[in-house]
């Protein structure tokens, strides 16, 4: 029995390694698709509906499209895995693209809007493969097997926006309508990662860890694949990852505004936001190695101070481009950290049995908030300016802070520093 055991862990481990390279791989397919997708629909909205104050509907509605297909998508995942799961994201979000040809071509703007909802399912999918690199992650790798998922992002979204101009070229070739040319590269992109996903996600990392639950209770725990739920937890992981990405969001999509209207070029914004967008992924598994050997809670406080240190520069230094550029690196880095940490914890925290459905809920309420702190941070930055943004958006730190104090309390073992289990 021993033997078999330790036979029994090695395959789990060798089918773990696997299932993260499968989905790092399908991520920067992804990522690439979506990076030059996002990266126009403001551009090709406008173009479509002769209005530029509308233009800004085009992310709503990814962002929308994202939060409402979580929830199903999850659910999905829960009855017939990962792999059906995410093909079914990134599939509707291939009919997506392809109704942006034809809205494009009709001129509707209406139907524009709707694709773009539904390209807001692969959206949805990528951020469902966090929560599928640890289904058959131990406590001592979750931290780390997440991040690299969330790391490959990075790829993507250097890439991705490159592609515009080449896909421009592309478009006049085949006589595509203005701005669509890059659509073509979303197109193979997304087909690509379909292949990946339903080729070589094998066996199902959801699945398999559902089987290894229901074989027996005590197996499972050794492996690290079920825990006991702690909904208290979990909520608070919830909370922690959403208030993070709040605060990303809103400081992230006044800065461009702040900027402009003090002078800066667009290229020296585009940098600056280059610079963000580094922050959020490229570090991803030093924060990944953090949360395993700190602890979930210790790596989301991290996460707090880094973003509060953020708000604190871009609130002092709201006038100087230094300054700004200093606390949007350090925004993405607090978001990262909270992301992969809060991530973890929310999976960790959660019993199998209802596992998937929060995780579902968690990327429900992270795109939810993201879409209303966009429209909120508007509103303050017109009535208070960029350095009260940057202070009002304090308060969701603190709250994220308090709650851990809270937790670490009244349960602390649930926050601190996971450790191995050996056989």
């Amino acid at each position: 029995m021993p033997d078999t055991a330790a036979s029994d862990s090695l395959d789990v481990r060798r089918i773990q390694r696997r299932t993260v390279a499968v989905l790092a791989t399908a991520q920067v397919l992804g990522g690439v698709s979506f990076g030059a997708t996002l990266s126009l629909g403001v551009l090709l909205a406008a173009n479509v509906s002769g209005d530029d104050s509308v233009a800004g509907l085009a992310t709503a509605a990814v962002t929308f499209g994202t939060a409402v297909l979580a929830i199903p998508l999850a659910a999905l995942a829960r009855r017939r895995g990962r792999r059906i799961s995410l093909t079914s994201g990134m599939l509707i979000a291939l009919l997506g693209v392809l109704l942006v040809f034809a809205a494009t071509g009709a001129r509707s703007f209406p139907l524009l809007l709707a694709a773009f909802a539904l390209i807001g399912a692969g959206q949805a999918a990528n951020l469902q493969s966090r929560f599928a690199a640890i289904d058959l992650a131990d406590d001592a790798s979750r931290g780390r097997a997440l991040s690299l998922v969330v790391w490959a992002t990075t790829i993507g979204v250097v890439l991705g926006p490159n592609l515009v101009g080449p896909g421009e070229a592309l478009g006049a070739q085949f006589a595509l309508p203005t701005l669509t040319g890059p659509y073509v590269f979303t197109i193979v992109g997304q087909i690509l990662a379909v292949v990946v996903y339903l080729v070589a996600l094998r066996p199902d990392p959801l699945l398999l860890a559902q089987r290894l639950a229901i074989r027996s209770r005590h197996e499972a725990a050794a492996s690290g694949v079920a825990h006991e739920d702690r909904p208290g937890v979990a909520r608070y992981a919830i909370f922690a990852v959403a208030a993070a990405h709040a605060v990303m969001v809103s400081v992230m999509a006044m800065t461009p505004v702040h900027l402009l209207h003090h002078g800066a070029s667009l290229s020296v914004i585009g940098f600056t936001i280059s610079l963000h967008v580094a922050g959020m992924y490229a570090l991803s598994p030093v924060f990944g190695i953090l949360a395993d050997r700190l602890g979930r809670g210790a790596t989301v406080l991290v996460g707090q101070t880094l973003l509060a240190a953020a708000l604190v520069t871009a609130a002092a230094g709201a006038e100087s481009m230094a300054a700004v550029t200093a606390a949007l690196v350090l925004l993405g880095l607090g978001w990262s950290a909270t992301t992969v940490a809060g991530s973890a914890l929310l999976t960790e925290a959660s019993g199998e049995g209802v596992r998937t459905r929060r995780q579902g809920i968690s990327d429900f309420t992270m795109s939810m908030v993201g879409a209303v702190g966009a429209v909120w941070a508007g509103l303050v930055l017109g009535g208070i300016g960029y350095a009260g943004l940057a202070t009002v958006a304090l308060i969701l730190v603190a709250a994220v802070c308090v709650g851990a104090a809270l937790t670490l309390r009244t349960r602390g073992r649930e926050v601190r520093s996971p450790r191995p289990r050996h056989r």
